[in-house]
């Protein structure tokens, strides 16, 4: 018997597996960002200490560097191998396609990020014990290895939204997987928000100083209130060319919740510019309670939404355009030797070919028809739904309120919407018809 290379369902009540690694990922990219933000910033502190002499400068440095040890170091090297956890579990073909796909550029990635890590304490620790000069240098190469770290995993994130070309399905080669019409944008979209982060980052530095250096505190603090204005313009800037690079699948659920997602954005554009203005010519206003309050409003305010949103736009895909949320594979890949199990699905049904599936499952009876159903649902759905009548993201009872009353309408909807792809924002799932029954069997039970 034909099985496919599918792996365990990994679920977690209420959530879904799939936003376990959103939350993950959301910390990750708070503590990431920041460091290469800093990065840059590091370059341009010490290029102006050495060319002015500004010793002063080195100490807020030391102060920056010592907070990003613990902010973005620890809190990064928790998280960094948590979404590897989370995703693995989540989405193991996923996963398997960007190995297969980017292994060498992961792995230089990793080089640069061990130079990057190595760097910062070198930095602090080197700070007034070599020559100026031989520092600057050092902090050169850290700003480098800091933004090549970005460079390199942006093409493989952008791989994840789609390749842009239908080039790397012939050819399934890395450079057209890794340059697709949406990964410069992305990059310099991130590079902006990046060099924001510094400088929000940055102004909690600064307000601590203010008893012990007052007129420096407020010079710095109007620095990093520029810093920080300038990266918010890129952002915005290139996040305009970023969503005219997306799929017309993400457009579809980007269509959906515009009018929030606008209001979303320029409510925190009109919030940050007050707040940078402010710092820039109120200094004194910044205290270290608003610096450290802004800090944790646009991880929940502007990160948290903004990754939600990336998710959604990239369904009914998790990579390539390729690998459903569900990790089934529904399209061919011929530079790749990847064929489509769809047609393979609608034959022979998910019982027949899912490895994991209990021998005393793959006949349906009227005595197992609802254990069958629930089955079905966790492989086909759970990826993106909870599952759970009030579940926290997408629950799917609640869905089905909305579009079905009853078991009947239940399995028309799948049959008919579902198992013909006609959704542009859910995964084709064709399946023989008694397993349409099962699953809105065990749907109906529970929507009630």
């Amino acid at each position: 018997m034909e099985m496919l290379g599918l792996y365990p369902v990994f679920y977690v009540p209420n959530y879904g597996s799939a936003w376990l690694m959103g939350l993950t990922g959301t910390i990750h990219i708070l503590a990431s960002h920041t460091s290469v933000g800093a990065g840059m910033l590091f370059a341009f502190l010490a290029h102006k200490a050495y060319k002015e002499d500004r010793a002063d400068l080195y100490d807020y440095m030391k102060r920056y560097g010592m907070f990003l040890l613990i902010f973005s170091y620890v809190i990064g090297s928790i998280t960094g191998p948590g979404i590897w956890y989370t995703a693995t579990a989540a989405s193991p073909r996923g996963i398997s396609a960007l190995i297969h796909n980017f292994v060498w550029v992961w792995a230089t990635e990793w080089v640069f990020f061990i130079y990057e890590v190595i760097g910062v304490f070198a930095l602090i620790y080197f700070i007034n014990r070599i020559d100026r000069k031989t520092h600057l240098k050092l902090t050169y190469t850290f700003a480098i290895a800091s933004v090549g770290t970005l460079a390199l995993i942006i093409g493989i994130i952008s791989f994840m939204m789609w390749p842009g070309t239908d080039g790397f399905y012939t050819t399934g080669s890395a450079s057209d997987a890794f340059f697709g019409i949406n990964t410069f944008p992305h990059m310099f979209l991130r590079l902006g928000f990046m060099i924001m982060m510094s400088g929000i980052i940055g102004m909690i530095i600064s307000s601590a100083m203010r008893k012990e250096n007052a007129a420096l505190s407020k010079e710095l603090t109007q620095k990093m209130g520029v810093v920080s204005l300038l990266g918010g313009f890129i952002t915005l800037f290139f996040f305009m060319w970023y969503m005219g690079t997306l799929p017309t699948n993400a457009h579809t659920v980007l269509d959906l919740t515009i009018n929030s997602i606008l209001l979303n954005r320029i409510i925190l554009a009109i919030l940050f510019s007050l707040y940078f203005f402010v710092a820039i010519f109120r200094p004194q206003w910044i205290t270290r309670t608003l610096a450290i309050t802004m800090l944790f409003v646009i991880g929940i305010v502007g990160v948290w939404p903004g990754e939600k949103l990336r998710e959604s736009m990239r369904k009914p895909w998790v990579a390539g355009q390729y690998i459903y949320s569900n990790n089934i594979i529904g399209r061919d890949v011929p530079g790749k030797g990847i064929k489509n199990e769809v047609p393979l699905l609608a034959e022979k049904g998910l019982l027949k070919v899912d490895p994991w599936v209990p021998e005393r499952l793959r006949t349906i009876t009227p005595e197992n028809k609802l254990e069958v159903g629930k089955m079905l649902v966790v492989r086909a759905c759970s990826n993106c739904h909870s599952l759970e009548k009030y579940g926290a993201y997408r629950p799917m009872m609640g869905l089905v309120n909305k579009i079905a009353q009853d078991e009947a309408g239940i399995k028309s909807y799948i049959k008919n919407v579902i198992g013909t792809g006609s959704s542009p924002y859910m995964p084709k799932i064709a399946l023989p018809d008694e397993e349409y029954d099962a699953m809105a069997a065990w749907i109906a039970t529970q929507a009630k």
